[in-house]
């Protein structure tokens, strides 16, 4: 009954907030139209895989197995949802997913009507997402249902005493895929133990966007890449003002230095936040030509989708997130054999803390000691090589979680 309740404010919040958050009104009318375009596109005849992402990155997560599913099985048809719009408005073209669309809030009466309406073989949740109502009728319906990537900590609500709902939930699950032994551990203590230590998906996800090497002749020519040489570059992905009263003043000092950066969000007031900071010539991306790219020593990246590809040209890459926000992934870095920098809150991020274990990552407490990091890496070229290596041998050590999930289900 709580639970039913909390939903309904929810729903009722989200309405209030369509009139004033342009986010909160793409979730709402996408909502709205989720039935309809189900019974347009939605093949009664066949069977679907559910897989169902919060947002961009947990999407991000699943994809190496949606990919491999339809490698192996091009006829099985996927069905692809999302809760947020920074997910669902930036891939829903995605072209291995059959139908693309919003997830209804989870109300019972929504559940029920979503599974009459799609034919399913299987439902995958991708990490911490855990609706009640969804999870209940996928049992009763006997539908295999999975969550992959996943992982638990004391502080969920899950494992407090008052949580015994909540921990019911998890026990709809066919099997719940997590990414280290103290999550399984925690779950068995609570009694929950058709749990498989299997790693992180990501690790699989960043593996492929290097192999794949994406290249940007623009960018190229803003490092004098073309011209056979290359300028010593500092990538700095999804940033946040804090990070940048970090980045830029280092960034104005150093002139054999050149800076990518790719702010979180790009509004064009964060945009110009960046650029008055600046005290050396920058470009936008969506200005960048040949004929102005080597004009500039800093560009800013004004668009979505180019990151994680960008961090190719860097000899350094920062992330941003790691000061209020949450620290936004490394591993999009680190893949390139490059060091990572990043601020001082990442107790929750498990690659993160492994990755400073592992000698590939380096966190910063404040603009003195990110000064300190960065003239050791800028002026010790072997010891920047050092790092790096370990940055990416952490990638590749632990791939692989990606198989194991699809040969179990």
């Amino acid at each position: 009954m709580m639970y039913s309740i909390g939903i309904f404010f929810y729903s009722l919040a989200v309405r209030l907030a369509a009139f004033f958050n342009c986010k909160a009104q793409l979730m709402a009318d996408g909502q709205k139209q989720t039935f309809d375009l189900l019974r347009q596109k939605i093949d009664p005849q066949a069977k679907y895989v559910w897989f169902h992402a919060a947002s961009l990155g947990e999407f991000e997560q699943g994809r190496p197995l949606i990919e491999k599913i339809k490698r192996q099985h091009p006829q099985t048809k996927i069905l692809l949802t999302f809760f947020s719009p920074s997910g669902y408005e930036v891939r829903k073209n995605y072209s291995e997913a059959d139908v693309v669309c919003y997830l209804p809030l989870d109300f019972k009466k929504n559940a029920e009507q979503f599974l009459d309406l799609v034919p399913l073989d299987k439902a995958i949740f991708i990490k911490y997402e855990f609706w009640k109502n969804y999870l209940d009728t996928l049992r009763q319906r006997g539908i295999p249902t999975y969550i992959i990537s996943a992982r638990f900590m004391p502080k969920q609500i899950f494992f407090k005493w008052y949580g015994r709902t909540w921990r019911n939930i998890l026990k709809n699950f066919t099997t719940l895929f997590v990414q280290d032994a103290q999550s399984k551990e925690l779950l068995a203590a609570n009694g929950i133990r058709n749990v498989v230590v299997n790693g992180d998906t990501r690790f699989d996800r960043v593996h492929e966007i290097f192999v794949q090497k994406k290249q940007l002749p623009l960018i190229e020519q803003f490092l004098h890449i073309s011209e056979g040489k290359k300028d010593l570059t500092l990538v700095a992905g999804s940033t946040w003002q804090p990070d940048e009263h970090l980045l830029i003043p280092y960034f104005n000092a150093h002139p054999e230095l050149k800076l990518l950066i790719a702010p979180h969000e790009i509004g064009e007031d964060r945009i110009r936040q960046i650029t008055s900071q600046l005290k050396r010539p920058c470009l936008r991306y969506s200005e960048l030509t040949e004929a102005n790219a080597g004009t500039a020593d800093c560009l800013i990246i004004d668009c979505f989708g180019l990151l994680s590809s960008i961090y190719r040209y860097g000899e350094i890459a920062y992330i941003g997130g790691g000061f209020e926000t949450g620290l936004h992934n490394v591993l999009e870095a680190a893949v390139y054999g490059i060091p990572v920098l990043w601020g001082p809150q990442y107790a929750r991020f498990r690659e993160a803390k492994e990755l400073i274990a592992f000698g590939g990552g380096l966190s910063v407490r404040d603009a003195a000691e990110f000064n300190n990091r960065m003239d050791e890496l800028v002026l010790k070229p072997d010891r920047r090589k050092e790092i790096g290596k370990k940055a990416g041998l952490f990638v590749t050590q632990n791939l692989g979680a990606t198989d194991t999930i699809y040969a179990k289900i």
